[in-house]
């Protein structure tokens, strides 16, 4: 549940009523995660079947019956089970792109009701929840890492199971966005180090990331907490790029 407004914000919500996060109209001030309802009704959720694994969208199979797809059966990631809310399109384009490059923090409330509604952060209950790491420079260029953000969302009152200091991107790397899948896997090798193995070991962990695209990053990370002796390694996205499989 979202915190209870302050009367301060009542009151400027009634002089300034807030505008939909998506379509810029107006969805009520008391609509506290700022998102009309058509737009609500708009959004892609993932569905199944999925792949068990990876939590990719399967193109056969029956209804509510997930399995491995091809790739996680040639190549089988580091970590145990990945999921993502929402498809990446292009709402969860805008969502994201007002956070993680604009510092844009009203969009939160919106990210909590589509984690909400997705539920999937009941796939696991870890000991320790990991945001992927940004390189300090980038950091420091954008203000926040929005995958700390999106791990609170998910774990909403477990801020002192949230390591922001455990896993670090040891080299500062080009954009993911700019290369092919290939490339993204040379890239990020050996990008992520674990700084404490003690915290670490026999521990269930779980990754989140914005966007899961190839799993690139979230399988550098996973392969760095495994090495470390992670007893297993869940991931979990606010978004996907689908490619149904």
């Amino acid at each position: 549940m979202p915190p209870p407004k302050s009367w301060a914000t009542i009151f400027l919500d009634l002089v300034f009523p807030p505008r939909c996060l998506l379509c810029g109209a107006y969805p009520g001030w008391e609509n506290p995660e700022h998102l009309c309802r058509d737009c609500r009704q708009g959004i892609n959720y993932i569905r199944p079947p999925l792949c068990a694994c990876c939590g990719k969208m399967m193109a056969a199979g029956e209804p509510g019956r997930s399995h491995r797809c091809q790739d996680c059966l040639v190549h089988p990631p580091p970590f145990s089970v990945a999921r993502s809310c929402i498809r990446y399109d292009q709402t969860a384009s805008l969502l994201l792109h007002r956070l993680k490059y604009h510092g844009d923090t009203a969009v939160l409330p919106g990210l909590r009701h589509i984690i909400e509604q997705a539920a999937i952060a009941g796939v696991c209950d870890p000991d320790i929840i990991v945001p992927v790491p940004l390189y300090r420079k980038r950091l420091k260029a954008r203000g926040l890492n929005q995958a700390a953000h999106l791990a609170r969302l998910f774990y909403p009152g477990r801020d002192s199971d949230i390591r922001f200091d455990l896993l670090h991107r040891i080299r500062d790397t080009p954009p993911q966005t700019v290369l092919s899948g290939a490339a993204r896997r040379r890239n990020l090798r050996s990008a992520f180090a674990v700084k404490d193995l003690t915290l670490v070991k026999g521990k269930t962990v779980c990754v989140v990331d914005d966007v899961f695209t190839t799993g690139t990053t979230v399988s550098e990370c996973s392969r760095a907490l495994r090495l470390a002796g992670a007893e297993e390694v869940y991931v979990l996205t606010l978004a996907m790029v689908v490619s149904t499989v």
